[in-house]
This record gives C-alpha cells, structure tokens and sequence, in this order.
C-alpha cells in the first residue's frame, strides 16, 4: 500500500482549537481537520478543500507546525489499520473571517464518523482525547507563539 500524504490545519483562535469530534469504543475523541491530497492538488489547496468540507470554514493557511508519520501497525488501532501509513503536515491556520468562528459546524463532506466541529480550549488541552496525542504538549505552548522550527514527531499515535 502506498503512503498517503495528508495535510491538517492546526486552527487556533481566542486560544482555542479547532476539532472534529468524533466517537469510538471509548468513547469521545477528537482529530484535526483535514485529510488526503488529492492528485494535482497542492497541500495548501488539501488543507484549504477539507477544512470547508469537514468544518465548513474558510481559512488562511500559514507555516508548517508538525509533521507526524503514522504506521498503523505501530500503533493501538493496528487491529483495523495495520496497513495504513500515512504521512501527516500540520499547518497553522486561522479562520479567514475571524466572526466565523463563533460557531462551528459540519461541513457538506464531513468525515466518516464525523459527530460535529468545537473548539477545544489550549490551556486543557491535555485533558482531551485527541490524535495524534503526541501533538498536545506542542498545541499547549503554541497559545502564546508559534515554534521556531517545525517540529516532526516521529511516528506516533
């Protein structure tokens, strides 16, 4: 299987982030928004489609934050993905219209299992189930300025 290249925004405002909710087995967990590039489509371009078509948001797209290696078969879910690798490049983001924020919402393509869109507060946000879990003490220190360098994590879940 080949690697998949997706790209995330990483859409803070008011020192909040911005997550899909979605649910499992254990209950309530959280993923940015994003997703697959599609062929002939920049990772500006992916990140820009799936944030509207998963948030319903239109959104600035500035620097590269994190970058995350995901291989499935490392990992807890290897049951079901043990397949699946996937390249992940988080960009920082910000809502084009920052009024617009003030109410998320699903966009047209949701993503599969997609419960609906909020807005997670940075200074709990280690007590959220959010993947990949590795990127919570970086999103923490993000709320008062962004890295100096980009920050790639390895391959973690």
């Amino acid at each position: 299987m080949p690697v998949r290249v997706s790209a995330k925004a990483i859409v803070i405002h008011d020192e909040q982030l911005l997550a899909i909710r979605k649910r499992d087995s254990d209950g309530i967990y959280y993923i940015l928004p994003g997703g697959g590039q599609e062929v002939g489509e920049t990772l500006i371009d992916a990140v820009k489609r799936e944030c509207m078509e998963e948030a319903n948001l239109n959104i600035l797209v500035g620097p590269i934050l994190l970058i995350r290696d995901y291989i499935g078969k490392h990992h807890e879910h290897a049951a079901f993905d043990r397949d699946v690798h996937q390249l992940e490049i988080m960009f920082a983001c910000n809502p084009a219209d920052p009024q617009q924020h003030l109410a998320p919402a699903s966009g047209s393509v949701p993503d599969d299992g997609q419960e609906g869109v909020e807005w997670l507060p940075l200074a709990t946000i280690e007590g959220y189930r959010i993947y990949p879990q590795a990127m919570r003490p970086h999103l923490r220190d993000m709320r008062f300025q962004l890295p100096a360098k980009i920050v790639y994590l390895g391959d973690v879940n």
